[in-house]
């Protein structure tokens, strides 16, 4: 496990050798926060799959939290997340503290995410994905990854980081893995332990919810919108933060005239603890 800037690049040198970055080993990237489960795994695999290196972060990145009492209280498993990644083959396990990584704190410069970075996940947290993008360009600079690869779960993340991508010419592939679910159809994430019987039941209506959205989508937007949130009718438990139904190509609203595909996002609380989810649809 390396846990300094220093060591990566030496790690990463020493497996690239003297090739240039084109002829050298194809290298993947996995950035998580650890507290690893079964979602990443698959993109770990997805990454085994893409390049000849696969290199994972586990930096709990203070820039996406509100407090330091929050980023604090994010779990952490060190040992846990070792064994794992051992097991699963990974080459460089990059799990620096924010003091090495960050070592500016929460003054260091910021990469804006922009007008959508301030909608749906943007407008609860209006801090969070300046927080995200600025680590993701920092670990794309340090490891000069091939392909970076990220779940479905956060599509907002996806299409922010593919537009940095983009606008700043970062030489990397944004690669996508599939949302892991449990049984009763909830993304898997560190969150879903921590509920009781009731709450965990009434989280389990969030998915149905974008179900019922894309069964009307034949309809139009308003009938998305609108069987979705009968779905969570009457369920006390849920606390709706948004039902959005949005353009792939510009993450905005779709208007009533949208035809096509288009993505349902949806974020609530449930016994204190929050969950996003998502589903594509097609309007017709």
């Amino acid at each position: 496990m390396i846990a300094t800037l220093e060591d990566l690049r030496a790690r990463l040198d020493e497996i690239r050798g003297t090739e240039r970055r084109a002829a050298g080993p194809r290298v993947a990237l996995v950035s998580t926060l650890g507290a690893l489960h079964d979602g990443h795994v698959d993109l770990i695999t997805r990454a085994r799959e893409s390049a000849d290196v696969v290199v994972v972060s586990t930096f709990v990145n203070p820039l996406r939290f509100r407090t330091a009492e929050d980023t604090a209280a994010y779990p952490r498993t060190p040992d846990v997340d070792a064994r794992v990644l051992g097991d699963l083959g990974v080459d460089v396990i990059f799990a620096p503290s924010a003091a090495e990584f960050l070592p500016a704190g929460t003054a260091t410069t910021r990469v804006s995410a922009g007008d959508i970075g301030l909608r749906y996940e943007g407008r609860v947290r209006p801090f969070y994905f300046d927080g995200v993008l600025t680590v993701e360009a920092k670990l794309f600079n340090l490891v000069s990854p091939h392909v970076a690869v990220y779940g479905e779960r956060d599509l907002q993340r996806i299409f922010l980081v593919r537009r940095m991508v983009r606008d700043l010419d970062i030489p990397v592939e944004i690669e996508t893995v599939a949302t892991v679910r449990t049984d009763d159809g909830l993304p898997v994430s560190s969150r879903i332990a921590l509920l009781e019987d009731a709450d965990r039941r009434a989280a389990a209506k969030l998915p149905r919810a974008l179900e019922a959205a894309a069964s009307n989508a034949d309809l139009g937007v308003d009938a998305c919108i609108a069987a979705a949130q009968s779905a969570l009718m009457g369920e006390q438990r849920i606390a709706l933060e948004y039902l959005s139904v949005v353009d792939p190509s510009t993450f905005l609203p779709v208007d009533d005239g949208h035809r096509g595909r288009a993505f349902a996002l949806i974020a609530a609380t449930v016994g204190g603890h929050r969950f996003i989810d998502n589903a594509e649809i097609s309007l017709r």
